[in-house]
């Protein structure tokens, strides 16, 4: 994936390579393929980076996949968007956490305790 291909995709095409590509973390962390999922998280880094470097921050059309069905799909979507709707997000979080979906539900634990103690601020 080159950064010449992001930038010449559309909001709706980065928030479907968005899903793939959390559809895809999922799959490899029940297969425990580290190598792959680490992979897989720079690309989501740079789908991510690109919504953000467009105008009026485009990382919002993350919101509308907190309902999505799959829980790695919802974990990321909250995570991404922390910084631009925090209590939508954290309800997010909590629910995976209270849902107790694992093993994201981990990820959400941590990500609600740094919140909380001020170890991790969202941007």
């Amino acid at each position: 994936m080159t950064r010449i291909g992001l930038q010449d995709m559309t909001v709706e095409q980065l928030v479907q390579l968005f899903i793939t590509i959390a559809l895809d973390q999922d799959k490899a962390i029940m297969t425990n393929d580290n190598a792959k999922y680490n992979r897989l998280y720079s690309q989501m880094d740079d789908v991510k980076n690109e919504l953000k470097r467009r105008a009026d921050d485009q990382r919002r059309a993350l919101i509308e996949l907190y309902d999505h069905p799959n829980v790695q799909v919802r974990l990321k979507a909250a995570i991404t968007t922390l910084g631009l709707a925090p209590e939508a997000a954290r309800r997010v979080l909590q629910i995976i956490s209270d849902r107790a979906e694992f093993p994201q539900a981990a990820d959400a634990n941590g990500i609600l305790r740094a919140l909380d103690n001020g170890t991790f601020v969202p941007n």
